[in-house]
């Protein structure tokens, strides 16, 4: 056994001498940043937590606390991309827009219109989900349609409607569609989704159905991935060529928002960065909700 190179006592005195000195130091240095730390929390605010970004994505200034000022700053620190915002709260029903307002091509968010559409037929005694529909019922096509994204599904469910109900439906709740084009502007998808929500297209079962469609999808890697816990959401996500896009319900047990994200850039090869763009614009507006 090696023996300590003090008697203990000694051994003792000088840590404790030591650790004055370690103390004092430390007190020094408290003292000197003090001053610091008071002029910052006084004059300025603390910055949001963004999701790791690519890179090649831009992360927007810090300084602002404020929603408006999280999401212009997103969207002006990614300006080499077309970005159209909108969020509808659906306590108070305003609707606050930012970057593109001009329409986009919808995808296949848009799926969530033909699908209302063919649930109204079915209320009105035209159809069933029952009928045959290709080589499977249409109720089968429709939940293909809106959970697994299944265009030859959307293509068999809009020939049923037909683009004029589709028109005629989405202008009912002042929307304005243009199926051929399909087009949407982000507040008219935000409108679409609030009125699926709120229960004022479908009746009760055929909301729920659909909705729960939505809550479980083949693509949760947009919206829903950057929402932390407690925050339930729908959501139909909508990919195609330069086009990345989603449309979501959120909702806490205090409040509830529908929040609709179009991207457009170059073509498929800028996904990852919109798909970042997608997620600080989500986290700064769940920072909202939770």
């Amino acid at each position: 056994m090696i023996k300590p190179r003090y008697p203990s006592r000694l051994f003792r005195r000088a840590r404790a001498l030591v650790l004055v000195a370690i103390l004092a130091t430390t007190v020094l240095i408290l003292l000197q940043l003090a001053p610091q730390r008071s002029s910052a929390v006084k004059g300025g605010t603390a910055t949001p937590v963004s999701p790791s970004a690519p890179a090649s994505v831009s992360t927007p200034p810090a300084g602002g606390n404020s929603l408006d000022a999280s999401i212009d700053g997103v969207l002006a620190a990614n300006s080499q991309y077309q970005v159209g915002v909108a969020l509808l709260d659906l306590g108070s029903g305003s609707v606050q827009q930012y970057g593109v307002e001009a329409p986009f091509e919808a995808a296949s968010t848009a799926k969530v219109l033909t699908a209302v559409a063919y649930y109204k037929m079915v209320e009105a005694g035209e159809v069933s989900l029952d009928d045959p529909m290709g080589e499977y019922p249409a109720g089968f096509q429709l939940q293909e349609m809106i959970q697994d994204s299944d265009n030859d599904s959307w293509a068999l469910l809009a020939d049923a409607v037909g683009h004029d109900t589709l028109r005629d439906d989405a202008a009912a709740m002042g929307v304005s569609y243009d199926p051929e084009a399909n087009t949407l502007t982000t507040a008219g998808m935000a409108r679409i989704l609030a009125d699926l929500y709120e229960g004022k297209l479908l009746n009760q079962e055929h909301t729920q159905q659909l909705l729960s469609y939505m809550q479980d999808t083949n693509d949760e890697d947009l919206i829903p991935a950057a929402l932390p816990a407690g925050v339930s959401v729908f959501h139909k996500y909508g990919l195609l060529n330069g086009e990345l896009h989603d449309a979501a319900i959120l909702a806490t047990a205090t409040r509830s928002v529908v929040l609709v994200i179009y991207t457009k850039g170059s073509d498929l090869s800028d996904v990852p960065q919109r798909t970042d763009v997608i997620h600080q614009i989500t986290a700064a507006v769940a920072r909202t909700l939770t």
